[in-house]
């Protein structure tokens, strides 16, 4: 059985743009409703939600029956620990939140790598592995894993070039709320300086060559990222869409 294709590192290789929702509401059923919503990515966020790693497991398979879409999963932290229970899951696609040095971005792709080059613990009865069914998965796993590092902090801002070359590294994600607060502007987002700073970011991935997403929940900032060049943008939430609906109803039969 051949490994299967990471879509999402496939269209981000070849330059196409992804539009992305955020999974925050943990069980299988809002992830498959999701999935085939024809987002091209969903994240399922384990680091500001109430999901769990155990539910990463169901969210990937409800989200797996709809081949256009890719499924990706934001951990709770950059611990090794946390890499290997997810990939071993099956994820692909990883975010690492809170990234700020090169050094820490190293010691993400050192935990997505087989040894000798990384500290991944092989184990054969996954579903990665498709139940020891894939060839060779040992030697070819991370042929199709993606490693997105979040940045979302000036000191982390300092250091993007840095981080963004480490060898291992597919893409870069620009965080504006821990952003906005690393900058004294606590939650706004939309503050001149916080949108300047995230432009700027954009730019400067784009001019190195590194894949670069952000979220934009105003879909009008979300169209000006993508035309500064960003790769993939988030432009929703499943809890935000969810209070937006169900105030709306209720403001109408106030």
């Amino acid at each position: 059985m051949d490994n299967p294709k990471n879509k999402f590192k496939a269209a981000m290789a070849a330059g196409q743009r992804q539009i992305g929702v955020w999974n925050t509401i943990g069980g299988n059923t809002v992830p498959e409703m999701l999935g085939g919503a024809g987002y091209d990515w969903v994240l399922i966020d384990c680091e500001h939600s109430a999901i769990e790693t155990v539910e990463v497991l169901p969210a990937l398979q409800a989200i797996g029956q709809y081949p256009d879409t890719s499924a990706a999963v934001r951990l709770a932290a950059n611990d090794p620990t946390l890499f290997k229970r997810v990939l071993d899951m099956g994820a692909q696609t990883l975010m690492v939140p809170y990234v700020q040095t090169s050094e820490e971005a190293a010691a993400a792709v050192h935990a997505t790598r087989y040894g000798p080059s990384g500290m991944r613990g092989m184990a054969g009865m996954t579903r990665a592995a498709r139940y020891g069914k894939i060839d060779d998965y040992y030697n070819r796993a991370e042929d199709e894993l993606c490693l997105i590092l979040q940045v979302e902090t000036l000191e982390g801002l300092s250091n993007l070039d840095a981080i963004a070359k480490i060898e291992g590294v597919d893409a870069v994600f620009i965080g504006p709320t821990d952003l906005s607060a690393s900058m004294g502007l606590r939650g706004q987002v939309t503050h001149p300086d916080v949108d300047k700073a995230v432009s700027d970011a954009i730019t400067r991935l784009v001019e190195i060559g590194v894949p670069v997403g952000v979220m934009a929940l105003d879909p009008d900032v979300a169209d000006r990222y993508l035309t500064l060049g960003a790769s993939f943008v988030a432009v929703a939430v499943d809890l935000v869409l969810l209070e937006q609906a169900v105030s709306a109803i209720r403001v109408r039969f106030a």
